[in-house]
């Protein structure tokens, strides 16, 4: 179509026509070709979400949360959709109610939000014993850390809001606004490192974002590893040229966010229910069963790690091979938590700092060759997956074709299934050091013990156990 002058105009409607959710649902069917869609394409997040491919507007249908009406405003809008406060030095109140000590016990985002509404309302409650409602929330203030799962902390910090919103509303304010929640906002301390102080800054940059986006009151970058001028350089760079603080909910109407923000809301706010229905935070704290269950998710989050089927960058996989030494990790505020705090990277470092003590006592850190022969595809991609999973321990890693007067300490085969026997023949047999292979030839494994081989490597070795093992092996000290 075009006007009088012959300007072609732009009609969305015509050129490009509504499609159907069925539509596109057939479409990935037919990509599929059979395969399983939920176990192809479905991601279950560590709070037990189904998280889809796509999301389109009716993806929010029966998930709608009843929150209080907030006049002119969303109730998980920063504020007034000002700047959050650049906060790197301050200390949070005594009496502030402290979220971000659940999430470093290895609490979900479920968890942590259960957690707040029910440790908040507990507070306001003896607060309005003196004052009313409307003064008594503004004494209020909610400290939340943030991780790693960029879009499950956006989201996490707007339920949050939009749940505390709702408990308000059943004391009976005056003035629901003036009772919006006082977001303060840092940087975790459970997924860092002292294994890659760099990364540390990856993360904390994608964490400041989350609490931005999010609907943050006031942000702390904690420096791990790294200097505080870049924790501030953060704040500075997203405030001052990517302009987070210019709009105010940046992330609504995006549906897999509101779809999100909308599971969890649903989901802490049964949790609340139960902890109230059990006596309140204080009695359920008591009970023992919140710990217990906060303690499980700890536990499942440990096992994903050292089964690396969850990847933490520099630790469990994608390791520096620099050799650079472990920093110690810094000094953190020493407060009375209700649950205990861990770093999920620790059981890591604490075998890199092992091999560093053998690395100084002997010269050098035990050696591995990966040795690669055969199918161009099979070896790259296991010898790729060998130095991943072994560089975790700090080792020495060289890859050769050849083994002819190798100094290694261990040596990993990389190759094909069909080639494994062969291969695994000829090296054991001229070698005086543990053989590995790289993959899992289950039907070889015996023929390859009888021929020499040790062991194998594979996506199903559980990281920690196997490291243990092979430092254990290779007369490594405690």
């Amino acid at each position: 179509m075009s006007d009088g002058a012959g300007t072609e105009i732009l009609n969305l409607g015509r050129d490009f026509p509504p499609v159907s959710t069925a539509t596109w649902e057939a479409a990935i069917q037919k990509d599929l070709e059979g395969a399983d869609y939920e176990a192809k394409l479905l991601w279950r997040s560590d709070e037990g979400l189904s998280v889809r491919p796509y999301y389109r507007g009716d993806a929010l249908a029966g998930l709608e949360v009843q929150t209080a009406p907030v006049p002119g405003q969303f109730p998980f809008v920063r504020g007034y959709g000002g700047a959050w406060a650049i906060d790197q030095g301050a200390t949070p109140k005594a009496d502030a109610v402290r979220v971000d000590l659940v999430l470093e016990a290895g609490a979900d985002a479920i968890q942590q939000l259960g957690v707040a509404l029910a440790s908040g309302v507990e507070k306001l409650a003896r607060l309005c014993e003196n004052r009313p409602v409307d003064i008594a929330a503004r004494d209020i203030e909610f400290v939340f850390a943030v991780g790693s799962t960029y879009f499950f902390e956006i989201a996490k910090l707007r339920a949050a809001r939009m749940v505390w919103a709702r408990a308000v509303e059943a004391f009976a304010p005056s003035d629901l606004d003036s009772c919006r929640m006082k977001l303060h906002v840092r940087t975790a301390r459970m997924n860092k490192s002292v294994c890659d102080p760099y990364t540390n800054v990856l993360r904390a940059t994608t964490e400041a974002m989350s609490a931005a986006i999010g609907g943050c009151e006031a942000l702390t970058v904690e420096p791990f590893g790294f200097d505080e001028h870049l924790a501030l350089g953060v704040q500075r760079v997203l405030a001052e040229e990517a302009h987070l603080n210019a709009v105010a909910d940046p992330a609504g109407g995006s549906y897999y966010i509101e779809a999100l923000t909308a599971s969890l809301a649903r989901a802490a706010w049964k949790l609340f229910q139960r902890i109230e229905a059990a006596g309140g935070f204080s009695q359920a704290l008591n009970a023992g069963w919140l710990a217990e269950e906060i303690a499980r998710t700890r536990a499942a989050r440990e096992k994903a790690l050292s089964s690396r089927r969850r990847a933490m960058v520099g630790v469990n996989n994608y390791p520096d091979l620099n050799g650079n030494a472990l920093q110690p990790a810094p000094e953190t505020e020493a407060i009375p938590a209700p649950f205990p705090q861990f770093r999920l990277a620790e059981p890591f470092e604490k075998i890199r700092e092992r091999t560093a003590r053998h690395a100084r006592a002997t010269g050098h850190a035990p050696r591995v060759l990966l040795l690669k022969r055969g199918d161009v595809r099979a070896r790259t991609t296991r010898a790729n997956f060998a130095l991943n999973f072994l560089g975790c321990a700090g080792f020495e890693i060289a890859e050769s074709q050849e083994y002819a007067g190798t100094n290694a300490d261990l040596i990993v085969l990389c190759s094909s299934d069909p080639e494994y026997l062969p291969f695994a023949q000829e090296v054991c047999s001229a070698v005086q050091v543990p053989v590995l292979v790289a993959g899992d030839p289950r039907d070889l494994i015996d023929a390859l013990k009888a021929a020499g081989v040790e062991g194998s490597l594979h996506i199903a070795s559980d990281a920690l156990e196997t490291l243990t093992h092979w430092q254990d092996r290779l007369g490594m000290g405690n």
